[in-house]
């Protein structure tokens, strides 16, 4: 065992009293048998890429969904397993780090153990190079006694390398060989959950016994489609920094002279950002979604913001809160346009120091009128999936100065009768507070038994025997007693990538599980827009409060979750259960006027439905 991880943590009174909180279990995770559904062949959301997608996982696109059952259910076809052998599972923490994770890792223990006490759980140390070079931790009762509810990732430790190379799948199937695994759970966002479709794929065309399952774990939110609600840690996330961007709404309010602009951690999509203004009411929000779909410039950006400032200033208002998401600047066409020039000239490999000199005119224009700051932040290398180091690019500093430059020009013209424009930046990411997100402690009732059962489903999916399936579940909003558990295979969520633009675009990418931006026509963005003129002319802050476990806020769940209907397995329950009442009442011996109202009704319903499918897949309707 590696002595930096799985050391026991030294616990405050009110970690201890986190520790002893045992999270409830749904009904259908409840007892030693497992009741599993299957349903019909899960495909791709995006038709036109599902040929791409079934050649390249052949042996993993379209497998059913599957649909864990409670006790009471009466579903003569489920599949029933009450006999369950010694398992050895193996768990490792992939990407950037997020709470919750301990608590999957919890849940999956419990529920191995529950079903047979001989089983194994073994934790690889420090990520995915911990995977390649067979490091591990087997989970006991002493380890995990003191990470229980308490965040974090520094169990196991993690790592944001890809498993993608074919020397590093083929080093993951061997370790996995090597331990005798009987499955392999890994635990991260979009690119974590490609590499589990990629290993699930290559193990069963090599005939491995391991199974994979993944786990959709990123603050980021990004982790969104019609299986998955929402992602583990995205509300610890959001929570800490609304109640961090109320502090600074109230002390704005208070001094009466200060703009602050306030970076948002999440990547290239928004979903922080939209949620934390839902949850905290700042006076205005630049989402990067909104930015891309209108095609605004850096200029036209701070023109929004200057002329929010000057109608704030006329009613007497020289203060104001500003959220940007930390990958606002790749949703910038020129910026984003210039990041994949230096990158393209990084690929070359040209040294930082002549990168400038080698921009093409328009590109090296716009980079010698930007700060001497940001110059050298869009210089740092890109990450390893080729996006920008967006944490590093201090876009709320560029923002407050360009507007800051404005402001005082409109001053000196006396277009503006405000007071002088002064700006205060912070970025609550990484290095907010100097203290890594993964350490705001899932100290909530909510979260901390989402993650658990998340555990118990990937123990549920292990017993069925799948293999590159997600752990799901749905109806989050509902209390946990009608939460709906199961699996979804990964290849299902996945989508092909056009790299040229228009109707001809061909897909030469490859499938992978990509982000899922802000919806623009979504009922989350529906409501900031509601009420985006009151947010920005009144100073209606919210403060959520501090997490809990007990109290008024304890269960308190996303806004941009609860009023969005995202039960798709609710929703193909409920289409099933309109099915059986029809056959029940439609049958021989009914009315003429019944068989002609049922044969006009699903007449109707079939034509829609087949010119929806022609339509999306560019098929000939049936």
């Amino acid at each position: 065992m590696d002595s930096d991880y799985g050391v026991p943590r030294e616990l405050s009174e009110v970690q201890k009293k986190r520790a002893l909180y045992q999270p409830e279990l749904p009904p259908c995770l409840q007892g030693t048998t497992v009741r599993v559904e299957y349903g019909g062949a899960a495909i791709a959301a995006d038709p036109a890429g599902a040929h791409v997608i079934s050649h390249a996982f052949p042996h993993t696109y379209g497998q059913p969904l599957a649909h864990f059952l409670r006790k009471t259910a009466v579903v003569p076809e489920a599949k029933v397993i009450s006999e369950h052998s010694a398992v050895r599972v193996g768990i490792v923490f992939c990407g950037r780090q997020s709470p919750g994770g301990h608590n999957v890792v919890w849940g999956l223990y419990e529920a191995i153990k529950a079903h047979n006490q001989n089983s194994k759980l073994i934790g690889f140390l420090g990520g995915s190079d911990g995977l390649l070079a067979q490091k591990t931790l087997e989970i006991t009762d002493e380890v995990l006694a003191s990470y229980k509810n308490q965040g974090g990732y520094d169990m196991l430790g993690r790592t944001k390398d890809q498993i993608r190379t074919t020397e590093q799948v083929n080093g993951a199937m061997a370790s996995c060989q090597a331990l005798k695994l009987d499955a392999l759970v890994i635990i991260g966002g979009v690119t974590s959950n490609t590499d589990a479709a990629q290993l699930a794929e290559t193990f069963a065309e090599a005939k491995c016994a391991t199974k994979v399952v993944g786990v959709p774990v990123t603050l980021n939110g990004d982790l969104k489609n019609q299986f998955v609600e929402t992602t583990v840690g995205f509300d610890t996330i959001c929570k800490v920094n609304s109640q961090l961007i109320s502090n600074v709404c109230t002390d704005a309010l208070s001094a009466e002279k200060y703009y602050y602009f306030i970076r948002l951690m999440g990547r290239k999509a928004s979903h922080v950002a939209l949620e934390c203004t839902l949850q905290s009411h700042p006076n205005m929000v630049i989402l990067g979604e909104e930015v891309a779909a209108s095609k605004l410039t850096i200029f036209d950006i701070t023109k929004q913001i200057c002329d929010a400032v000057q109608a704030r200033a006329e009613k007497d208002k020289n203060h104001g809160v500003i959220l940007i998401p930390e990958g606002l600047v790749e949703s910038i066409p020129e910026l984003y346009a210039l990041l994949q020039e230096i990158h393209g000239l990084h690929g070359k490999g040209v040294s930082v120091e002549n990168i400038s000199s080698q921009l093409s005119p328009w590109a090296s224009a716009l980079f010698e009128f930007l700060p001497p700051f940001i110059r050298k932040q869009l210089l740092l290398h890109p990450e390893s999936d080729d996006s920008a180091q967006l944490s590093q690019i201090e876009t709320e500093k560029l923002l407050a100065q360009l507007v800051e430059t404005e402001m005082n020009r409109r001053l000196k013209e006396g277009t503006y009768k405000g007071k002088k424009f002064n700006a205060i930046c912070h970025f609550f990411g990484y290095q907010a507070r100097g203290a890594l997100p993964s350490k705001f402690d899932c100290d909530y009732a909510y979260a901390s038994c989402w993650f658990q059962v998340l555990g118990h489903v990937c123990y549920h999916i292990i017993a069925a025997g799948l293999n590159g399936y997600m752990a799901t579940v749905t109806n989050l909003k509902s209390p946990v007693n009608k939460w709906r558990c199961g699996a979804a295979p990964i290849s299902s969520m996945m989508t092909v990538k056009r790299w040229s633009r228009g109707p001809s675009a061909t897909q030469i990418g490859k499938p992978a599980v990509h982000m899922a931006s802000v919806d623009l026509k979504g009922k989350a963005y529906e409501q900031l827009r509601l009420n985006s003129s009151s947010f920005l002319l009144e100073d209606i802050y919210r403060n959520p409060g501090p997490l809990q476990f007990e109290g008024p806020g304890a269960d308190s769940k996303p806004i941009s979750l609860c009023v969005e209907d995202q039960d798709y397995m609710g929703r193909i329950k409920k289409l099933q259960e309109y099915l059986e009442q029809v056959k029940t009442i439609v049958k021989p011996g009914c009315s003429q006027d019944v068989l002609k109202a049922a044969l006009c009704a699903m007449s109707s319903v079939t034509d829609t439905l087949n010119i929806m499918v022609s339509s999306s897949t560019g098929q000939t309707p049936l």
